[in-house]
């Protein structure tokens, strides 16, 4: 299953394009799945169709899909309070009750990355097109399977849930106690969720569609959206310049010269896909036809992260890591252990260090063309050594 993130500005019109797509997709054919989170119910304010916790089946081909956020939390709280019972009781603690429960901040994000991942095991669709939160909300969202099975490795490491088995006996030698069972059962199957969830991420056939409006504003986010894209390893299929007004839209005044500026940025967007402003607020199916969005296309090239070796020229390999409209004074790195903290702008990623690239010490990084090119210079006393 082809599997396309959609994501923009705040007010950008992302969840109308989401639902044009969507609607699109399944005209042409293909039997569509378009996911959604918030918890106002924008995708059917646009579909002109009440969505929710059940899918709803818009078109023959076209169904959607906005999971409930409460009731997932509730269910793991409730799990949580069934596992720790022991602690709780010990601490006197009083269980708290579904009714009084409350969502978080971030559960409509952790419910859609559920979806995700539910959606995507379920195979059930041939395109699934995800209505994402404005782009620092979605970097963050999209960063987060990742951090969170980084942290769980640093404090359960695989090798001590290796020995959970000895755990009693460990306790007693040490002298200590050592975590429950539930606790390393609930990390495993974290773990699990997560990876489920990376691996969509991951799947070469995963591709963002980036909306903004031309201007000043979404310049600067589509900017900041490519690079911290490019930094996750995500592929941008197109950036849709979205409600363009028309070139005889005014002949003077305030108008003509929000059209100029229009003009300006779609000039710079050479690759946008321009969707004209309706004159009102797309409502329907025939409003977000008119849309005319663009198909969904072959899946966008992958972002690679290529070693090239130069040990014979430069008696150094090179990591090139495609980072777009980075600047070199927003750039940090630091080595640490088999990782590498990336720092670029307002993103940061810790990457695990390709394997011969474990064996070699940071020798140098320039930032050419949009691409950081890292310099390892071989390790002698971890390098194998040549005859």
């Amino acid at each position: 299953m082809r599997t396309l993130l959609i994501t923009g500005p705040g007010g950008s019109g992302r969840t109308t394009i989401a639902a044009a797509t969507a609607l699109g997709a399944a005209g042409a054919g293909v039997k569509t799945l378009l996911l959604g989170a918030d918890r106002a119910d924008t995708l059917g304010a646009a579909l002109g169709v009440r969505t929710g916790a059940r899918p709803v089946r818009v078109t023959p081909r076209l169904t959607v899909w906005r999971p409930d956020a409460t009731a997932g939390f509730q269910d793991d709280l409730a799990g949580f309070q069934d596992r720790a019972s022991t602690v709780l009781d010990l601490l006197g603690a009083s269980r708290l009750d579904p009714e009084e429960v409350t969502p978080l901040p971030g559960a409509e994000e952790l419910t859609l990355l559920r979806a995700l991942r539910d959606a995507a095991l379920a195979e059930s669709h041939d395109l699934l097109v995800v209505d994402l939160p404005p782009t620092p909300q979605a970097l963050a969202l999209l960063a987060l399977p990742e951090e969170l099975r980084r942290y769980l490795r640093r404090l359960l490491p695989p090798e001590r849930q290796a020995a959970r088995a000895l755990r009693p006996v460990l306790g007693r030698l040490a002298g200590v106690p050592l975590p429950a069972e539930w606790l390393y059962e609930t990390s495993a199957r974290w773990d699990g969720e997560l990876a489920a969830v990376e691996a969509v991420l991951a799947d070469r056939r995963t591709a963002v569609r980036l909306v903004a409006e031309p201007g000043p504003a979404g310049d600067d986010a589509v900017r900041d959206a490519r690079l911290g894209l490019a930094l996750r390893g995500l592929p941008v299929e197109s950036l849709v310049a979205n409600r363009v007004l028309p070139q005889d839209a005014a002949d003077g005044g305030l108008l003509a010269r929000l059209v100029t500026q229009q003009r300006k940025f779609l000039g710079e967007w050479g690759d946008a896909h321009t969707v004209a402003h309706l004159g009102r607020d797309p409502r329907g199916e025939d409003d977000l036809t008119a849309l005319a969005v663009p198909g969904v296309g072959p899946a966008a090239p992958a972002v690679e992260w290529p070693v090239a070796d130069r040990l014979a020229d430069d008696g150094v390999l090179v990591w090139h890591v495609p980072l777009p409209g980075a600047l070199r004074d927003d750039l940090d790195l630091i080595r640490r252990g088999d990782e590498l903290v990336v720092t670029a702008g307002p993103f940061r990623r810790i990457v695990p260090l390709p394997s011969a690239l474990r064996r070699c010490t940071v020798d140098g990084a320039a930032l050419r063309d949009g691409e950081l090119r890292v310099r390892f210079a071989p390790d002698p006393a971890l390098w194998p050594r040549t005859r």
